[in-house]
């Protein structure tokens, strides 16, 4: 290694930098200052080129050199270094950590490429430091997808626990989750809390299992390490949650106790008594049962119960207490997990089928007015006069349904149901049953403003403006007064047998309103942002007090 002085704009970056990410900018302005009062301390170390050029690669010091050049120093001092791979690569790393800390994406980068000169763990985590846990924590992120990879190089950094669960999960899985939750345009993060939620599975611990390893092999579990866990437990785990509660289920039949038995448990992880059993809270006595159930982690439990005797007076009671014992249930057919598949299995398939089978013009109407009905749906309705009801689709959609169980009805009967599903649905009103501008949409579609009542009356005209008093006016013998209230009576009468219907109550909605709605859902804006609602006139705009209403135009109050 040999000392030389040298032009650093005449250094070329090394094609293969264990730094990545870049450093934060703070630290960049420090390391430039410190150049620029005192020099660079300590030079950087450059090696020839190997494909027969004259230049010279940095190995490590690209900050320096780069901040060198930003202080617009002609010359800096530099170490010639003979390569020398493996070291070279250790070297490294332990450049860059001494004068930033690096990005994690970026260390076990480096860590791989050791691993790959021959390195083991252990010898890394001497090297740098660290722990050996610490050092297979980091080489986890082999398993995590290059596009996570990339965005957590950016700074954006899942916490241990979420990159656990990130990592346990395939390729496959990680990249039909990342399509969904990956950030979009002008978002810099990503909410790794909810693509770890997607990629949760359920883990049924080594430490919660009753049965020994012949049985698990026979079950064919296989047992996991999480890294994460703490070092003083147990953390093998298996992903199986089936063949781990059939072995649990197997230990517990083999294992029964004198008058043992399997119990279920409720919803609640609760067991389930035998009925008119009670629990024993204290220590059993020899006519006591013990029921074994698994809780909701899969850990084998007990629990003892008594059962009254039967009475003797009673014809048909059993003459022993033994068979009054719980008896075990045998597990359904299909289990909750096998249910849950059925769903994802059935919901494809309905997917499929209504985007490409044929469907019949009758049938795809009563399909959406079914939709209305489905429990996941829930309808904030305006079509009583509650504020804070919904709507009870299901009693306009049960008219489709046959005896048997199908869609059955004829045309006038579906039209009916419709008719009274799109009321129950549709709503102007200025509440939380406000339907927006597809209510308004719908009502100029099939002539709803022929239907809108006389709104010349003294309740509602109250409720305009002068302007919009003396723009009533307009296409009626009356002349505006010099008193609102006084214009207002006379509009009052001459609507009181005809039709008034101000403008705005049309159902029409503004062109620029439409267009923006349209905009918002065709993929112009996130789904996810609120389109905000058209601006309406304050109600000190809208309304005019008392005293203006009374006051005669161009006089005082005082002159009234």
């Amino acid at each position: 290694m040999r000392l030389i002085t040298i032009d650093p704009r005449a250094l070329k970056p090394n094609p293969d930098p264990t730094r990545r990410t870049a450093a934060a900018p703070q630290a960049d302005a420090l390391l430039l200052a410190t150049i620029k009062a005192v020099g660079i301390v300590q030079p950087p170390i450059i090696s020839p080129q190997q494909d027969g050029g004259n230049g010279y690669y940095i190995q490590y010091g690209h900050r320096r050199v780069s901040q060198a050049i930003a202080a617009e120093l002609a010359e800096i001092e530099v170490l010639v270094a003979d390569p020398e791979t493996d070291k070279d690569a250790l070297r490294a790393i332990i450049e860059n950590v001494a004068r930033e800390g690096m990005n994690p994406v970026d260390l076990w980068r480096s860590i791989e490429r050791l691993v790959g000169l021959g390195w083991t763990e252990e010898s890394i985590a001497i090297a740098l430091a660290q722990s050996v846990r610490q050092v297979r924590k980091l080489r986890l992120l082999a398993n995590v997808l290059p596009a996570m990879l990339d965005q957590m190089a950016r700074g954006d950094m899942p916490s241990e626990q979420q990159l656990r669960i990130i990592a346990a999960a395939t390729d496959e899985e990680q990249g039909e989750v990342w399509k969904k939750h990956k950030p979009k345009k002008g978002q810099p993060t990503v909410s790794w809390n909810e693509v770890a939620r997607a990629l949760t599975r359920t883990r049924m611990y080594a430490r919660d299992a009753s049965f020994d390893d012949d049985l698990a092999k026979a079950y064919g579990i296989v047992w996991q390490e999480d890294l994460f866990a703490p070092a003083n437990e147990d953390s093998r785990y298996s992903t199986d949650v089936e063949a781990f509660l059939g072995a649990q289920h197997e230990w517990m039949a083999n294992h029964l106790p004198k008058r043992g038995a399997i119990i279920e448990v409720n919803e609640w992880g609760q067991p389930k008594l035998p009925p008119k059993a009670e629990r024993v809270y204290g220590k059993p006595g020899k006519s006591d049962h013990v029921g074994m159930y698994l809780d909701r982690s899969g850990k084998v439990e007990t629990v003892a119960y008594r059962v009254p005797k039967p009475d003797k007076k009673t014809k048909g009671a059993p003459a022993g207490g033994d068979d009054a014992a719980a008896v075990a249930k045998p597990r359904p057919d299909v289990t909750r997990k096998g249910h849950g598949m059925i769903g994802d299995i059935r919901t494809d398939a309905l997917h499929e089928a209504l985007g490409r089978a044929p469907i019949e013009e009758d049938t795809l109407l009563a399909l959406l007015v079914l939709a209305f009905a489905g429990q996941n749906v829930s309808i904030a309705s305006g079509a009583s006069d509650n504020p804070y009801g919904h709507a009870r689709v299901e009693r306009h959609v049960v008219r489709l349904i046959s005896q048997e169980g199908k869609l059955d009805f004829d045309r006038e009967t579906l039209h009916q149901v419709a008719r009274s599903v799109l009321s129950d649905v549709l709503s102007c009103r200025e509440n939380r049953s406000d339907s927006g501008v597809v209510a308004r949409i719908a009502g100029e579609a099939i002539g709803a403003d022929a239907f809108l009542p006389n709104m010349g009356t003294e309740e509602f005209l109250s409720c305009l403006s002068r302007s919009a008093l003396e723009g009533a006016c307009a296409g009626t013998s009356i002349l505006p007064r010099p008193r609102a209230k006084d214009t207002r009576a006379e509009l009052v009468k001459h609507f009181a047998d005809g039709q008034f219907v101000h403008p705005s109550a049309l159902f029409a909605p503004p062109l620029e309103t439409v267009t923006a709605w349209v905009g918002h859902f065709s993929g112009d804006t996130h789904p996810d942002e609120e389109l905000d609602a058209p601006s309406e006139e304050s109600d000190e705009q809208a309304e005019d007090t008392e005293a203006e209403d009374d006051t005669p135009a161009g006089f005082a109050e005082a002159a009234e």
